[in-house]
């Protein structure tokens, strides 16, 4: 799936010439760009309009851009890249932890931003329908397991006490990897490619994606025992896995 018109994106960062270059570059390329300089005017915006994605800078005069991030995430599966200055790995990493789902390191070039904004937007729309076995003609209508059930159709995560667990598209299509090839160690490579994500230069992204799936399954994401790292190999669900048709 490509970015077309009636996907919304906002850019915001207080630096005028930036702001006014990224809008004018994606509003070339056929894209629904909008713009904001503050935080403040940035919260108004995705609070008004339906955005698909946030370039976002992490300096902001009047709010910290993770706070921000982080806001969003816990409202909406809408999707956001860190526009930065910081070259601590490190930091931006925790970012990425916490909220986001790519940075962009300045200087940087208007083309490398569409391709990452593209690896973004498809991550967020797996098609993961598409890529399920069939039994019989039929299609997994949910998955049980350790007492979570992933419903398909609704996109719903049901917790063993009954709790409705939100994912982000790009949880859920990872999830949905490691449930239909139940056991399997699948590498980083093979993820990425199984989340069509081949062209993200930011070759942690599934790592990142991998925390946070972590932290919404695991009693304790530091000594995980359902999603796990086969250290050098990769990474695979221990659980026995009940597939549920339609």
């Amino acid at each position: 799936m490509s970015l077309t018109k009636e996907h919304g994106i906002l850019v915001v960062d207080d630096d005028h010439s930036m702001r006014v270059m990224l809008i004018e570059y994606l509003s070339g390329h056929g894209y629904q760009a909008d713009g904001a300089a503050t935080a403040a005017a940035a919260v108004t915006a995705v609070a008004t309009k339906n955005y698909d994605l946030v370039l976002l800078d992490l300096g902001l005069p009047d709010g910290d851009g993770v706070e921000l991030a982080r806001r969003w995430r816990e409202e909406s599966p809408i999707s956001i890249i860190y526009i930065t200055g910081r070259n601590e790995e490190a930091d931006l990493v925790m970012g990425l932890g916490l909220a986001a789902d790519d940075y962009i390191t300045k200087p940087f070039s208007l083309r490398e931003v569409l391709a990452r904004m593209r690896a973004v937007m498809r991550r967020a729309n797996p098609q993961a329908q598409a890529q399920m076995p069939m039994t019989r003609g039929k299609h997994p209508r949910a998955y049980h397991f350790a007492g979570w059930t992933l419903n398909l159709n609704t996109r719903r995560l049901l917790a063993p006490d009954q709790r409705d667990v939100a994912l982000t598209n790009a949880e859920f299509n990872l999830l949905v990897v490691f449930l239909s090839t139940p056991g399997r160690i699948i590498s980083r490579e093979k993820l990425l490619e199984s989340t069509r994500a081949f062209d993200d230069i930011y070759d942690r992204a599934i790592d990142v994606q991998i925390l946070r799936l972590r932290r919404k399954l695991e009693a304790d994401p530091k000594h995980p025992t359902l999603l796990r790292t086969e250290r050098g190999a990769g990474y695979f669900l221990d659980a026995e896995i009940e597939t549920r048709w339609a």
